[in-house]
């Protein structure tokens, strides 16, 4: 898979993009980082990104032009995603439908916005990864490639630990995690987890999940109750 990200912040991404299941799966060759500086496709000498907003008000608008630029300089054919507060959150879901495809193209936006001739005429979708406003695209870009590239088969060596993970099955969180020592400052782990009853232990576990998304996003227990309901 390759992954290509477009931003006026290229040097932000060596580093992440080098650590961890990011980049053991480059190494590996299961995803190529491609980072498309977008001052590279601007053509006056101070390569401006950004220009004033018509009908004025406060901040500056990134210009359509290098966006569309620099997406026609990339051999293509996956989606293209403008990360916007406006967008629509992103979640698991989008990550396995993103993980599948032969490329992914994602497009930082800075400053105040972007021009809207971008998000309706060059990016196929706009995603946000929360209710909140960051300075730019960049880390929502780092986010979502996280999420997608651990999904590549081989990217995570045990399978099992993935699919344990929270919103694995877009449905629940996932329930607690112990380690040794079994006791530390008083605090125990639960008899369970220690008994080396396997079906007991998975009770527990399901018990916990059901808890937590219970009591912490009740809105996603009740999507995975109706989806029980429907398959009964």
């Amino acid at each position: 898979m390759k992954i290509n990200i477009v931003t006026i912040f290229p040097d932000l991404f060596e580093v992440p993009l080098s650590a961890s299941i990011p980049g053991r799966a480059r190494e590996s060759g299961l995803v190529d980082y491609q980072i498309i500086n977008l001052r590279d496709f601007t053509t006056d000498r101070h390569q401006t990104v950004d220009d004033y907003p018509y009908g004025g008000g406060a901040g500056m608008v990134m210009k359509p032009e290098p966006f569309f630029e620099a997406v026609d300089s990339l051999e293509r054919r996956g989606p293209v995603v403008l990360l916007s507060a406006r967008g629509r959150l992103f979640s698991h879901r989008d990550a396995v439908r993103y993980a599948v495809e032969p490329d992914l193209t994602l497009l930082c936006g800075h400053y105040k916005d972007v021009d809207q001739r971008v998000a309706d005429h060059l990016a196929t979708e706009e995603i946000s990864i929360g209710d909140f406003v960051l300075s730019g695209g960049e880390l929502a870009a780092l986010v979502i490639t996280d999420a997608v590239v651990r999904l590549l088969p081989g990217a995570i060596g045990d399978h099992e630990s993935a699919s344990s993970d929270s919103f694995y099955d877009e449905s629940r969180l996932s329930p607690p995690s112990y380690t040794r020592p079994p006791s530390y400052r008083g605090y125990s782990v639960p008899d369970v987890l220690q008994s080396g009853n396997h079906a007991r232990i998975r009770e527990w576990r399901e018990a916990e999940a059901e808890r937590l998304t219970r009591e912490r996003r009740g809105e996603l227990m009740e999507e995975w109750e109706k989806g029980r309901e429907g398959g009964s």
